[in-house]
């Protein structure tokens, strides 16, 4: 195993080109132009991935209407890919990735521990990429629960053009933090 890239926001995204479970071949390149949510995560049908996957899933009208392409990327097989987006009704791309080339290139095929067994395998990782194919965020170490709303606002954050005819998200406007109280008497 190459030793895992430290990739920073401001970075150009490291290409690849991986199938999807529907047999066609995916190139980061082709997506220039568009922002790109690039999720790793570890397998198909486990219960925090099925989770992951179906919030995407149903964020997605959201996430495209910002201009965003979802592609979700694992170690599994196409036909575990195709079951997985069939059974739980996935209709954006899940990516193969059988010898980690991606997930090394991208720094999140790592040594990991359960059980005191410790084996290699993907942390869950999301990459938001801007319009012109540079890192614009990335969330490590994703907790499933509210990551995909942390991610519709990283998105409607990126500046960059958007898929043309997309329409543009609003902006979310800045939340006005509360004084905290003194602490003085």
């Amino acid at each position: 195993m190459a030793a895992a890239t430290l990739l920073r926001v401001g970075d150009p995204a490291p290409a690849f080109s991986l199938k999807s479970g529907d047999g066609r071949t995916v190139r980061l390149s082709e997506l220039r132009g568009r922002t790109v949510v690039l999720y790793f995560y570890p397998k198909d049908d486990t219960p925090g991935c099925t989770r992951e996957a179906c919030g995407f899933r149903d964020a997605l009208g959201a996430l495209t209407g910002a201009g965003a392409v979802v592609l979700g990327v694992s170690r599994d097989t196409d036909a575990s890919h195709r079951r997985f987006a069939e059974k739980y009704r996935l209709t954006f791309p899940l990516l193969s990735d059988p010898d980690a080339a991606a997930a090394n290139a991208y720094g999140v095929y790592k040594r990991k521990s359960l059980y005191g067994r410790s084996y290699l395998g993907i942390e869950r990782t999301t990459f938001v990429i801007d319009a012109q194919g540079r890192i614009e965020r990335i969330f490590s170490r994703v907790q499933v629960d509210g990551h995909i709303q942390e991610v519709l606002e990283a998105i409607r954050k990126t500046p960059g053009e958007h898929q043309a005819g997309a329409p543009q998200a609003p902006r979310a406007r800045p939340r006005r933090l509360k004084r905290a109280p003194s602490l003085r008497r």
